[in-house]
């Protein structure tokens, strides 16, 4: 007994009614060669498209690593590391994305699919398709500006938002922010409008000390300004020297003396904690006490 005879008598079982001859003449003259055969062309065609546009992806990837070790490694380049490694990261994106769209289109036309009929005849889907793709091109869009313009490289310290952190990454449709605690945020690049760059330029200390009103204010800053002399020539990262502005009302019943240190982005917090700890040491040696709480100017 073939295959034929023997599916044909498994489908009389469990359909009574139903007229074994005509059901026989259907699965005697089904191609079951031509269908097998077909099948299995068209497994192996997709198993082999796939190995290729694997074979494709990975090596797309190293030759686009390795250009970019080879920039790397050429100092004179006018493109800073974090550009680089910003780029690099867009570059691997893009690649990504054009291998995904080419493989699906494949994978797509081995089925039989006419994509190409289907695109220029689906207009009105099309046009569904642009309103709720909108927001995905506005990120693309956005975030291609974003790294024309230079608004910020990976591993420069930004403020997007109420957002703040380290750019961990920047891609085609989010952008990556590492927080100060160390949570990992993912902003999409069309939420992005303002942006604030800390990694620019050099970045202010502002120290205020309490005064205390019994004691001398000129005293006062001879102390602070030979502190800011004994301790700036420790720290490389201090662009301007300390300067003592002088006694400053900021508000809320306080009166203080406020000095201003410039230093490379990222050393401000440390170079502050320094120097007050070092202002209220030397103050409170010479007899001053620090108010902890406003005076009241009144």
């Amino acid at each position: 007994m073939d295959f034929a005879q023997i599916f044909l008598a498994a489908a009389v079982k469990k359909q009574p009614n139903l007229n074994p001859n005509i059901f026989k003449r259907y699965v005697e003259n089904f191609d079951w060669d031509q269908t097998i055969s077909s099948l299995l062309e068209k497994v192996g065609s997709f198993l082999l498209i796939s190995v290729l546009f694997l074979i494709v992806h990975s090596v797309g990837k190293k030759l686009i690593r390795q250009a970019f070790e080879r920039q790397v490694k050429h100092q004179n380049t006018h493109l800073s590391k974090n550009r680089k490694a910003t780029i690099y990261t867009l570059s691997l994106n893009i690649f990504h994305y054009a291998v995904l769209f080419f493989y699906i289109y494949a994978v797509l036309s081995l089925l039989g699919i006419p994509v190409g009929t289907l695109i220029a005849g689906a207009g009105i889907f099309s046009i569904a398709l642009g309103l709720g793709a909108q927001g995905f091109v506005t990120d693309i869009v956005t975030g291609f500006f974003i790294l024309l313009e230079e608004q910020f490289s990976v591993g420069e310290y930004v403020k997007l938002g109420e957002v703040q952190g380290t750019i961990h990454a920047i891609g085609l449709r989010t952008t990556q922010i590492l927080g100060d605690d160390g949570t990992l945020h993912f902003i999409p690049n069309r939420s992005i409008t303002v942006v604030s760059n800390f990694s620019r330029n050099d970045m202010r200390a502002l120290i205020d000390v309490r005064i205390d009103p019994n004691k001398d204010l000129h005293e006062m800053q001879k102390i602070i300004a030979h502190v800011n002399q004994e301790l700036a020539p420790q720290y490389d990262e201090i662009t301007i020297p300390p300067k003592i502005l002088g006694a400053v009302d900021p508000g809320n019943g306080t009166l203080v003396l406020r000095v201003t240190i410039y230093t490379k982005n990222g050393a401000q917090s440390p170079i502050q904690r320094d120097f007050l700890a070092a202002y209220l040491e030397a103050l409170t040696q010479a007899g001053f006490d620090i108010p902890t709480i406003p005076i009241n100017l009144n």
